[in-house]
């Protein structure tokens, strides 16, 4: 049997083995609680200590502004709940994008429930916001805006510090989800007006189960989590120091390897259309033309339904994916597909392949051909 390809790194990433190698001493000898007094303690909260400096530095902030979470969904849940609720004296209203991350838009239905009003911004046929649209939307009493980074399905980057900007002006908190942008772009949250911004680490080979939320010097925010002090006041819950010590390991190979990885990532997009555009098959890129990530590329081809390519692609050992991880397993058209209006053939036909450490060109131009092969077989 062949050598699985696995184009899902989207979805999940492998742990790196040096990550496996830091976060080792942390389940095995440092086993201490960071809030214990004792040597043991004291020895785990410096570990936790360390790492936070790590990943604050690679988002260039104040490791204070730091809140270690279990992962990207809470870190937006935090950041749209507990960032709404605080701001509540300024208004009940939220703005968000129809293409968000369901981290996002399940916390902004909540909101509704609750009282608050949303509106969703509507994207163009590339993925993107319209300014104008933002401009339209903000009143006096929007409490917060949340817009992803960079699109999970699509790869789509919005004109964050655009957004970032206007909203500084008008003092509106604005949030954005930057889990599939870490690691392959550089993040600077102060320079691009962000107020608060989420990552995970098992996008970026590290462990499941660990996130942050940066949340600005003078950004309010309410803790979602009661029953302990941790995390200084705003996430009750003893840390998770060996996930923490393994997401800083992560962050440290990304930070240094990320212009290669990314050179890389060019290069398999760019051989896996070639071949398709040599094969004549026929195919559509979804998302915008450059303004992507690196390592995302969603592809149509009209005529073979999505499951029909998944299930093809998966007998001839190559994973890829339809649209976001948290709704694979069900047969729902993807929301971001249909809210950049593409029709329904479009959408039902698309494929997200996204790339990580472990693929090689080689593997790109072998997938491809395999896809070609499934296609002059099925468009006919």
């Amino acid at each position: 049997m062949s050598e699985m390809i696995y184009f899902d790194h989207a979805a999940t990433t492998p742990v790196h083995p040096r990550v496996v190698e830091a976060m080792t001493p942390y389940l095995t000898e440092v086993y201490g609680n960071p809030s214990s007094v004792h040597g043991f303690g004291r020895k785990a909260r410096q570990a936790l200590e360390k790492a936070r400096d790590e990943i604050a530095g690679s988002l260039h902030v104040d490791p204070q502004s730091l809140i270690f979470t279990s992962g990207g969904t809470e870190a937006d849940n935090l950041a749209v709940i507990g960032g709404a609720l605080a701001q509540q004296g300024r208004g009940r209203h939220v703005i968000t994008t129809q293409v968000e991350h369901h981290a996002v838009l399940h916390a902004c239905e909540y909101l509704e429930q609750i009282g608050y009003e949303v509106t969703y911004l509507p994207v163009d046929e590339t993925g993107t916001v319209r300014m104008s649209d933002l401009e339209r939307a903000v009143r006096e009493d929007t409490a917060l805006v949340s817009v992803m980074y960079g699109n999970n399905e699509v790869g789509t980057l919005q004109p964050i510090e655009q957004i970032g900007r206007f909203l500084r002006e008008r003092h509106i908190i604005f949030h954005t989800d930057a889990v599939q942008a870490y690691g392959v772009l550089p993040l600077d949250p102060e320079h691009l007006f962000i107020d608060m911004l989420s990552v995970s680490a098992h996008k970026i080979n590290g462990p499941k189960g660990v996130g942050a939320l940066y949340v600005g010097k003078h950004v309010p925010i309410s803790p979602l989590l009661h029953g302990g002090s941790q995390e200084r006041k705003r996430r009750a819950g003893t840390e998770n120091l060996a996930g923490i010590v393994g997401f800083a390991e992560a962050v440290r190979i990304a930070e240094a390897e990320r212009e290669e990885r990314v050179a890389k990532y060019k290069q398999i997009k760019a051989a896996m259309l070639a071949r398709f555009q040599e094969a004549g098959i026929a195919y559509h890129v979804n998302g915008h033309p450059e303004h992507t990530l690196p390592h995302i590329l969603n592809v149509s081809f009209p005529g073979i339904e999505t499951e029909t390519m998944l299930m093809n692609l998966d007998l001839l050992q190559v994973a890829a994916a339809s649209g976001s991880a948290c709704t694979s397993g069900s047969l729902e058209l993807s929301h971001v597909l249909q809210a950049m209006n593409l029709g329904e053939e479009r959408a039902e036909s698309a494929i997200r392949f996204s790339f990580g450490i472990t693929n090689t060109v080689e593997e790109a131009e072998l997938a491809a051909k395999k896809i070609v092969q499934i296609a002059t077989r099925l468009q006919k």
